[in-house]
C-alpha cells in the first residue's frame, strides 16, 4: 500500500469531536462502521505506517475508496449510531456475532385474546414474553408437562383451537386438567389470563414465593378437611419442586445476572453466556464470529453486548431481558455510554463489571471453559470432514507452489522461562490429523539465555541430522537390509532387527516453524548446512497470522476464511501446546531438585520419587507430613525435614516469555 491513500483528508480537516465514521468501496457500499471520542485521533491512525496496522484493517483501508463521518454530541450518541449504521450497512469488516446454533425459547403468546404457551426457535416478535434460550428443547417441554398441571393455559396450536371451539368439546389437555378449557367456555378471557400471569410469574423468578403461597393453602384445606384439595395442592407444590430442581442454583441472594465469557485466536471468537434468574441458571447460549479488525477483548465484548440486547424495545421492555447485572471478564471500551444504553432500555439500573472473587468469579470460569471448548470444537468439527483437509491441503499447496500436497506436516516451537530451561517440541500432521505417536520433544543444551533463532537453529539440525543417520544405518545394515514401507506418502524405513519404523527416517513435505522471517532463515540455514533440499519450508508469525517463505521479503497472505490456514494454525497451536507442556514439567523437576538440595539424606532417586508421586512442586508444597511418609522409602524423620526445607523456602512467581503467563511454583 502506499503511504498515503488517494482518499486521506487533508490535514486539520478531520474534526476532534466524538463520532461516528464509515468506510466505503468504490461501489459505495460501506465496509466498516466505528466511533471515537476524538475523530481526528482515531482516524489518522488508519493512515499512518501501514506496517503498523492489523493486517484485516490494513485490508480494509486498501478496500475503502472514502471515508464520511457524523460529529455528535456524546459518546452515548456515538455508541447508539454506530450500531443504527452497523444493523444498517452490514459492513463485512465489522464483527458480526452469529448463534452456533439454534437454541429453543418458551415462548407465551399475549397479544393473543387466550395466549398460548409453546417453544419455538428462531427471532422473538413482538407482542410475546419470551423465557430462555434453553439448551435442549425436551427438557423445556417436560417442564413445561410438569407446569399445565399448575396452570393450566392453552397450550395447542390456533387451528386445534378453532377446532375444539366449533365441535364444542375440550382436547384430551381439558379433560385431564392440563388445560382450563377456554375453547368451550370453561374459563373466560379474563380468568385464562390471570392463570398465563400467574405462569409467567413463576418463571420469571425463582418460584419460592408461589410454592409458599400453595403450601398455606394446602394447610387451610387440610384445617378444613378438604382432603381432596389438599391432596391436589399436594401434588401441585410437587410438580413445582421439580421443575424448579431442573435448574441449578448457583447463587443464594436471587441474583440476576448475564455471564459472559470469550475465547478468542487472531482469527474468530466464541463467545458463551449463561443466563441466571432468581439465582438459577435458567439457559445458555453460545456464538462464533470472524475477527473482523484489531479491536482487542474490550471492543469484542462492547460489541456483542449491543448486538446480545438490541432486540429490547426500550418502550415495551421486558425486565427479564437486560438484567440488573452483567458479568464480563473485561470492561468494555464505552463502559458509561453502554452502561447508559441498558439502563435506559431496562427501566431502571443495569451493572456491568468484572467479577473478582466468591461464586460470581467460579461460575465466570466456568462459562470461560465452555466458550474455550466451543471454540475447539468448532475448528475440530472442519479437521473431521474428509473433503474439509483435503481442501485445507491443496489450498496450501497452491500458495506455497508445493509441487505435491503436504501429506506430512512438522511444525517446530521454542519455549523458554526468561532465558532458563530452553526447550523445543516437534508434533506431525498426517493427512490433516495429529499422528501423536510422532511427536517429539528436545531439550536445547547449546543455547545460552533467550536465543529463540538460536534454539530453532539446533533443533532442526538435530531433527534432520537424525534423518540422515537413519537414512545411511537403514542403507548400510547387513542381513536382510531395509525393507521399504508406506505410511501415507514416500518410503518409509524400517528396523531390519526390530521391525519398528525409524524414529526419524520419514523425510516432511513441509516444515512450518513457529515465528518470522528470523525463525524461517534460521531453520532453512540449518537444512542447507546438511544439504536437505527436497523438503519445504515456512513460517507462521502470531501476530498478523503471516506465512513466511525462506529468502522473501513478503509474506504469503492466506484469505481470512481460508480452511489452509485454517490448518496452519491448528498445527502451530498444538506445537505450542506441547512445548509449554514439557517445559512445565521440566521446570517442576528442577525446582524440586534445587528445593531439596540441602536436605541430609536425600539423593537424586528420592527427589525423582518425590516429583513422580506428588505431579508438582505445588501438590509437594501442600502436602502434610504425614503424606510425604507414606511414599515408599520416605520416613517421619525425612518427611519431617523436607517439610521443614519446603516451608522455609518463598513461594515464587516466573513469566513464561512464551506466553506472558505468571507461573507460581
Amino acid at each position: 500500500m502506499p503511504p498515503r491513500v488517494s482518499y486521506r483528508p487533508a490535514p486539520g480537516s478531520i474534526p476532534e469531536q466524538p463520532g461516528v465514521y464509515r468506510f466505503s468501496d468504490a461501489d459505495n457500499r460501506v465496509i466498516y462502521v466505528g466511533k471515537a471520542k476524538s475523530l481526528r485521533s482515531r482516524l489518522n491512525s488508519y493512515f499512518g505506517d501501514p506496517g503498523g496496522l492489523h493486517y484485516r484493517t490494513r485490508t480494509m483501508v486498501q478496500s475503502a475508496a472514502k471515508v464520511e463521518w457524523t460529529v455528535v454530541q456524546t459518546e452515548t450518541e456515538a455508541l447508539q449510531l454506530e450500531y443504527s449504521w452497523i444493523k444498517e450497512f452490514d459492513p463485512r469488516f465489522n464483527v458480526k456475532y452469529r448463534d452456533d446454533k439454534s437454541y429453543p425459547w418458551l415462548c407465551v403468546t399475549l397479544s393473543e385474546e387466550f395466549p398460548r404457551v409453546m417453544v419455538g426457535r428462531g427471532p422473538k416478535r413482538k407482542g410475546n414474553r419470551y423465557f430462555g434460550p434453553y439448551s435442549h428443547a425436551w427438557a423445556i417441554r417436560e417442564t413445561v408437562d410438569q407446569l399445565l398441571r399448575v396452570f393450566p393455559m392453552r397450550s395447542c396450536r390456533p387451528g386445534v383451537f378453532k377446532n375444539h371451539q366449533q365441535i364444542g368439546r375440550p382436547c384430551l389437555l381439558g379433560y385431564i386438567g392440563k388445560c382450563a378449557a377456554p375453547c368451550v367456555g370453561k374459563v373466560d378471557a379474563a380468568e385464562h389470563r390471570e392463570i398465563v400471569e400467574d405462569f409467567c410469574s413463576f418463571m420469571a423468578s425463582d418460584g419460592t414465593a408461589y410454592v409458599k403461597r400453595l403450601e398455606t393453602q394446602m394447610r387451610q384445606a387440610s384445617d378444613e378437611l378438604e382432603f381432596e384439595r389438599a391432596g391436589r395442592l399436594r401434588d401441585d407444590i410437587g410438580a413445582l419442586q421439580k421443575a424448579m430442581d431442573r435448574n441449578a442454583v448457583v447463587f443464594e441472594d436471587r441474583t440476576d445476572a448475564d455471564v459472559i465469557a470469550l475465547s478468542e485466536d487472531p482469527l474468530e471468537v466464541a463467545v458463551q453466556i449463561f443466563h441466571v434468574r432468581g439465582g438459577r441458571i435458567r439457559g445458555e447460549r453460545g456464538w462464533v464470529a470472524d475477527r473482523m479488525d484489531d479491536g482487542g477483548t474490550d471492543s469484542l465484548i462492547e460489541a456483542f453486548l449491543l448486538q446480545l440486547y438490541d432486540e429490547v424495545d426500550p418502550a415495551d421492555p421486558d425486565p427479564s431481558a437486560v438484567p440488573r447485572e452483567i458479568l464480563v471478564p473485561v470492561l468494555p471500551t464505552s463502559l458509561e455510554s453502554l452502561t447508559e444504553l441498558l439502563t435506559q432500555k431496562r427501566g431502571s439500573i443495569v451493572r456491568i463489571r468484572v467479577p473478582q472473587r466468591g461464586d460470581k468469579r467460579v461460575l465466570m470460569e466456568t462459562v470461560t471453559r465452555n466458550a474455550g471448548e466451543a471454540l475447539i470444537r468448532h475448528k475440530t468439527s472442519r479437521a473431521g470432514d474428509l473433503s474439509t483437509r483435503n481442501r485445507a491441503l491443496e489450498e496450501i499447496q497452491e500458495a506455497l507452489e508445493l509441487p505435491t500436497a503436504p501429506l506430512r506436516m512438522e511444525c517446530y516451537d521454542i519455549s523458554n522461562l526468561q532465558g532458563t530451561e530452553v526447550v523445543a517440541s516437534m508434533v506431525v500432521f498426517e493427512d490433516g490429523l495429529p499422528r501423536k505417536s510422532e511427536y517429539r520433544r528436545f531439550v536445547i543444551r547449546s543455547v545460552d539465555g533467550q536465543n529463540d533463532v538460536a534454539a530453532m537453529h539446533e533443533v532442526i539440525t538435530r531433527r534432520f541430522r537424525r534423518l540422515l543417520d537413519d537414512q545411511r544405518s537403514a542403507g548400510s545394515s547387513t542381513g536382510s537390509g531395509p525393507v521399504d514401507g508406506t505410511d501415507g506418502e514416500g518410503p518409509l524405513l524400517i528396523d531390519p532387527t526390530t521391525g519398528a519404523p525409524r524414529r526419524f527416517a520419514y523425510a516432511p513435505a513441509l516444515v512450518v516453524v513457529d515465528g518470522g522471517p528470523p525463525q524461517v532463515a534460521a531453520a532453512a540455514a540449518a537444512m542447507d548446512e546438511l544439504g536437505i533440499h527436497d523438503v519445504a519450508l515456512c513460517g507462521l508469525a502470531k501476530r498478523l497470522e503471516e506465512v513466511w517463505l525462506p529468502d522473501s521479503d513478503v509474506p504469503v497472505i492466506l484469505p481470512r476464511t481460508s480452511e489452509g490456514l485454517y490448518l496452519l494454525q491448528r498445527l502451530r497451536d498444538e506445537a505450542h501446546r506441547f512445548a509449554i507442556t514439557h517445559h512445565r514439567s521440566r521446570r517442576s523437576k528442577s525446582m524440586v531438585e534445587s528445593l531439596l538440595d540441602d536436605v541430609p539424606g536425600l539423593g537424586e532417586v528420592r527427589r525423582k520419587t518425590l516429583l513422580t508421586h506428588f505431579g508438582s512442586l505445588r501438590k509437594l508444597r501442600a502436602a502434610s507430613v504425614e503424606e510425604i511418609a507414606q511414599v515408599p522409602g520416605f520416613g517421619p524423620v525425612l518427611a519431617s525435614a523436607i517439610k521443614a526445607q519446603l516451608d522455609r523456602a518463598p513461594a515464587r512467581e516466573s513469566v513464561n516469555t512464551a506466553t506472558g503467563e505468571i507461573i507460581p511454583s
